[in-house]
């Protein structure tokens, strides 16, 4: 099969996109994981495939895998190269809606910025050192300092395949506190299994637990990652958080076309 294909990056959280609303591309985890492999492969941190909407009030549905093959729960930075992917398709223009695997979500597109609209989030638990939330994925976020210095894929390994997530596994995120409203992330994701350059759903995740923290008292955070710069914005309402908006820049990095 001759596989055309689309290669996106969001703030160094980079995604193989497929337009597959003529659903050619079945669900194959081998498949998957040698496209997404850096020797063998063409190399990402997950693919994405663009599907036909299944309501009527969606533009498309968005299905994603970890580069490990297998489908995987939301992915904040996929979720905004998509956006951008289906305005180079000429899907939208500059507003979209989608349903992905947690749900529906909202987004503004323009040339230098995709805002994708996360789901709600209700709780925040509070761990020995460490917060725990759902943002679309499950994350573990450790407030620290030094995090440069910190073996990450070392680090975070242990916590993700630890007692307390062995079940369903977990992403971990080492942050810094550098401004009244600005963070530095560093994260290490399940289905990857290493260290990305930036992780939407946990740079999501950090904002909300900062704040449930007291760390700040904005609602408008910056959150600096290998890969580049992302914003997080969000309302709280008694115990939930709300109306959270992911933002920060997406790129087509090339295309081509693969036998496999």
């Amino acid at each position: 099969m001759q596989l055309h294909f689309y290669k996106y990056q969001g703030t160094g959280n980079d995604f193989i996109l497929i337009d597959n609303r003529k659903d050619f591309f079945k669900n194959d985890t081998k498949l998957i994981s040698h496209l997404c492999d850096r020797k063998f492969g063409i190399g990402a941190d997950g693919l994405i495939l663009l599907q036909k909407p299944e309501n009527n009030s969606d533009d498309f549905k968005m299905l994603y895998f970890n580069a490990d093959g297998n489908q995987s729960s939301m992915c904040g930075n996929g979720g905004r190269c998509i956006v951008h992917f289906a305005k180079f398709l000429s899907i939208i223009e500059e507003e979209a809606t989608f349903t992905a695997i947690d749900g529906k979500h909202k987004a503004t597109v323009t040339p230098e910025t995709v805002k994708l609209q996360m789901q709600n989030i209700e709780e925040v638990s509070t761990l020995e050192n460490a917060y725990f939330l759902d943002s679309g994925s499950p994350h573990h976020i450790i407030f620290t300092e030094n995090v440069r210095e910190i073996d990450v894929k070392s680090s975070g390994s242990e916590i993700r395949y630890s007692n307390l997530y062995k079940k369903n596994g977990v992403n971990v995120n080492f942050v810094e506190q550098t401004g009244a409203n600005s963070f530095y992330v560093r994260t290490y994701e399940r289905g990857v299994e290493n260290e990305t350059l930036s992780c939407g759903t946990g740079v999501t995740a950090v904002a909300i637990a900062a704040f449930e923290a007291g760390l700040t008292s904005k609602s408008t955070i910056n959150i600096d990652t290998l890969g580049g710069n992302l914003q997080v914005s969000f309302e709280k309402q008694d115990k939930q958080y709300k109306n959270i908006w992911l933002s920060g820049p997406a790129e087509q990095v090339f295309k081509g076309e693969i036998t496999c």
